[in-house]
């Protein structure tokens, strides 16, 4: 008889102590679980395996890029279901979700979750797990954490994955980074508005000179050079990202006032600049580099001018030297990519010697972005698949769907910071109610 999913659904309300939320289907074609519920397939054994010898996050994470596992119905409804029982903070008896009910020492010692393995182990079958996904990220090498030869490496595996497949998530604003939204408003208008949004915070007139770190394909520089009349520079480490740039700047005859490079920030030798852009890059830079970072930006500034830092921030850890980078992120998505809680970023401009003037907090309106993104892939999800692979396809949809999540439950946010280097006279040069620019 086919029973595969009562014995999952057993198994998992035992490992956890509680109900499990999903309706689970088994590769031998039984369900069980709440009717109505969406449901968990589990379309293969080796997704078992690979759960047991990874137990967490990231023996999840290879199973959902194979294909051996995912979530049929509402994917946002599944996997919010889902959130707190198999991440590292979740219910069960090791107190770590699934990871805590396999891993600690006094729960293995209880007959019943012994008992509850040994099943987990037969129905997974004999055999070690699989190889990982292809998609997922090797040890990444060629020096140490956060110098640039690594970075570019880190940097490459995300974005140098083809802009054609960046172009169908993304939209023709090619931007890839939280919208700014108003009601009834689409994406491309939403990521205009946000773009504009930056330039009128950094004050930017005919001849400012402006400098994009991290300009991903050029959407900002071009909107600035258009729009304000600035002539600017944007860097990047991905070479599709800066060809694709210098293609769109020359068709629309900015090439005259926008210079792209591939180059690192720490590279930059033509400063100062009038106005710095950094939307969505300092998650790269890593915590114990950060203050240097913005050391490199404070001096590449002319006094009075003016940072936009736009960026993701998690929420602080009660012991901060227990932080660990996402498993599942590090290994698919951002290799050696940090998110730092919004104080530390606005104590390390600080200290680099900027003069934090105000702070925005958006995180609602990344969740309304990812949204748009995840719902951009599933309308075209066999073009995108050709594109990339069916893997890469699963890595993006599960990435993008669990942050608009995150973002909702204010798991972690994301804010724009602006900063001025204030000159020794003490004038920073912003009106006395800054927050205009939010009404034009």
């Amino acid at each position: 008889m086919a029973d595969a999913a009562r014995r999952l659904t057993a198994l998992a309300e035992e490992l956890l102590g509680t109900p499990f939320p999903l309706r689970i289907r088994a590769w031998d074609g039984s369900e069980d679980g709440p009717p109505g519920a969406p449901v968990l397939s589990v379309r293969h054994r080796r997704a078992l395996r690979r759960f047991l010898w990874c137990p967490g996050e990231l023996g999840l994470a290879r199973a959902w890029v194979a294909g051996e596992l995912d979530i049929l119905g509402d994917l946002y409804e599944g996997m919010d279901r889902l959130s707190g029982l198999f991440w590292e903070r979740g219910a069960g008896p090791g107190g770590g979700g699934v990871r805590g009910a396999l891993g600690a020492a006094a729960a293995l010692r209880d007959p019943r979750t012994r008992a509850a393995v040994r099943e987990l182990v037969t129905l997974a079958g004999p055999g070690l797990p699989p190889p990982p996904p292809r998609e997922e990220a090797r040890r990444l090498r060629g020096g140490p954490l956060h110098s640039p030869r690594r970075d570019r490496r880190a940097v490459s595996h995300h974005y140098d994955v083809g802009n054609d497949f960046y172009a169908l998530v993304l939209g023709p604003s090619m931007v890839y980074s939280c919208a700014y939204w108003t009601e009834g408003a689409g994406l491309e208008a939403a990521q205009r508005d946000k773009l504009d949004l930056v330039c009128r915070k950094l004050a930017l007139r005919p001849g400012s000179r402006l400098l994009d770190v991290g300009c991903g394909w050029g959407a900002l520089v071009l909107h600035a050079a258009r729009e304000y009349g600035v002539r600017a520079v944007g860097i990047t480490l991905s070479s599709e990202q800066a060809a694709h740039a210098r293609k769109w700047i020359a068709e629309e005859g900015l090439a005259d006032r926008v210079e792209i490079r591939v180059q690192d920030y720490r590279e930059v030798p033509d400063g100062p600049y009038d106005a710095i852009a950094s939307i969505g890059m300092a998650e790269h830079v890593g915590s114990a580099r950060y203050r240097a970072y913005a050391g490199v930006l404070h001096g590449l500034l002319r006094p009075g001018g003016r940072l936009l830092n736009h960026q993701i921030a998690r929420r602080p850890e009660p012991d901060e030297e227990e932080y660990r980078i996402d498993a599942f992120i590090d290994a698919y998505v951002f290799p050696d990519g940090e998110l730092a809680p919004i104080g530390s970023t606005v104590s390390r401009l600080e200290e680099a010697g900027f003069e934090v003037r105000d702070v925005e907090a958006i995180r609602e309106h990344y969740a309304l972005t990812l949204r748009q993104w995840v719902a951009r892939l599933e309308r075209d999800w066999p073009r995108a698949v050709r594109m990339v692979s069916p893997g890469r396809a699963r890595v993006w949809r599960l990435y993008m769907a669990a942050s608009a999540l995150s973002f909702e439950r204010n798991r972690i946010g994301v804010n724009q910071i602006l900063a001025v280097r204030t000159p020794e006279g003490g004038s920073s040069g912003l009106p006395l109610r800054p927050r205009a620019w939010t009404e034009t």
